[in-house]
């Protein structure tokens, strides 16, 4: 059972800053001095029900803020337990910070938990908040010494998290606030025994906060068995998109797709992010992006965390210009003015929809996403509109696309996919990369209908 937050209007400018959430002075401090002074919809939301120590499930669509949203809290908690002298924390100083709970920060991906661990240190590093980030792919003789340094609070991916528990190099008996971010995510990459066994490891008398851009089941069975009475706060239906960013769709066969992207790289000019499925297809488009002389490199699983990092802090500092990567990347990275994400493939799932296109259009800027859709991922299409409720518009392919030879293979993996079927006999499109027809349809929208 849940609660959910009434939606509260915000009256005035007054309102809208971090002052009137409950959060401690000197914290506030830190916040202002760090440039944070207007909290965003799902911090506004959050904040003062976690200060209160009460069970959380955040519902939000990707870039609008959850780490801090979960962070400032979490903080919070920990001084408090550490120094329950201080009251509201206005005597708190880093040489009183006592030992008091843990925290413990779950999270689906090795980028996203480097991110995590970066914010929290900026507001926590004056306060003497100590942090581990344990996680697949680095050596783990090093976490165990951080680990045996007594962190105050624990950032890691589910898999690492289990190693340390089942090697006893981790004992999370004293974590009285635990975190579960990208929840979706993890149930999506399979992660749910190791969540389940983590949350039959922390103690049941903690507080637990879960933040999500979509609610499946697995999540719902979360909040009704290891959650107390959790208040829901939501900001927007799961499947929302930001208004800010725009969307394009091209038909295309699979032999276009490289001359395509090459082209629309020519005509946009700022950090594009390219989403495949499949990580084998990323090295071979970084080399034809390469060879007509566009800056690029790849991430995805079977790069090592050195590349990895090489990769993204590269793209951030404009050393490469495109990013080539998998769903790893699609929620963690925060790039500021990433102008362009191409679907090169569209996801497995439309909820990954949502969560590639949200690394453009953060913290209100505009973006754009663009997607190619084979000839017979009419379903895949309507998959991802259902789930958005928004018509994808789709555009004619340009006129002289680039001759590229060696064309890359389909990425895709031809999964599961049903033909754009026509309606009574009308085609859907005159050919590849051309606009739909307009002719309304039992779909609602499109020409060619439903398929059955």
């Amino acid at each position: 059972m849940t609660h959910k937050q009434t939606d509260k209007p915000i009256l005035n400018e007054a309102e809208m800053t971090f002052g009137g959430l409950g959060i401690a002075p000197r914290l506030l401090d830190v916040l202002l001095r760090l440039g944070f002074k207007i909290p965003t919809s799902i911090q506004h939301k959050a904040i003062p029900v976690a200060v209160e120590g009460k069970d959380i499930i955040g519902i939000a669509q990707t870039g609008t803020g959850k780490t801090l949203a979960f962070g400032i809290p979490l903080v919070q908690q920990i001084l408090k337990a550490g120094n329950p002298s201080a009251g509201s924390l206005t005597e708190v100083r880093s040489k009183s910070l006592g030992r008091g709970g843990k925290g413990l920060i779950v999270l689906p991906t090795r980028e996203l938990a480097l991110q995590v661990n970066e914010s929290i240190q900026k507001i926590g590093r004056e306060f003497g908040i100590k942090t581990a980030v344990i996680i697949g792919g680095a050596p783990i003789r090093q976490q165990i010494r951080i680990i045996r340094d007594n962190p105050h609070i624990i950032i890691g991916t589910p898999g690492r998290i289990i190693d340390h528990i089942e090697q006893r190099t981790l004992n999370l008996h004293d974590v009285t606030i635990l975190v579960l971010d990208e929840a979706d995510r993890m149930f999506d990459m399979g992660f749910a025994p190791q969540i389940k066994k983590i949350l039959h490891t922390v103690p049941k008398d903690r507080q637990t906060m879960l933040f999500s851009a979509t609610m499946p089941d697995g999540i719902v069975k979360i909040a009704s068995n290891h959650m107390k009475l959790p208040v829901r706060v939501e900001i927007a239906r799961a499947g929302t998109t930001a208004e800010n960013i725009e969307h394009e769709l091209f038909v295309v066969k699979k032999d276009q797709k490289v001359s395509l992207l090459i082209k629309l790289l020519e005509e946009y000019k700022g950090s594009i992010l390219v989403f495949l499925r499949m990580k084998f297809g990323a090295k071979k488009i970084c080399s034809a992006l390469r060879n007509v002389g566009i800056s690029a490199a790849e991430i995805h699983s079977n790069r090592s965390p050195g590349q990895r990092k090489d990769a993204l802090e590269g793209f951030k500092l404009g050393r490469y210009r495109v990013l080539v990567a998998t769903d790893i990347a699609s929620r963690g990275i925060d790039v500021k003015g990433v102008e362009l994400v191409i679907n090169f493939d569209l996801p497995e799932n439309p909820e990954d929809y949502v969560h590639r296109i949200g690394r453009t259009g953060r913290a209100g800027m505009a973006g754009k996403a663009i997607s190619f859709a084979l000839p017979d991922q009419g379903s895949k299409v309507r998959e991802i509109e259902r789930l958005t409720r928004l018509c994808l518009p789709v555009s004619k392919l340009p006129d002289n696309l680039p001759v590229i030879l060696n064309q890359i293979p389909d990425t895709s993996n031809n999964f599961n996919k049903r033909n754009y079927s026509s309606h009574r006999g009308r085609p859907a499109y005159r050919q590849a990369g051309h606009a739909y027809r307009t002719g309304r349809s039992s779909s609602g929208r499109f020409g060619y209908g439903k398929t059955r």
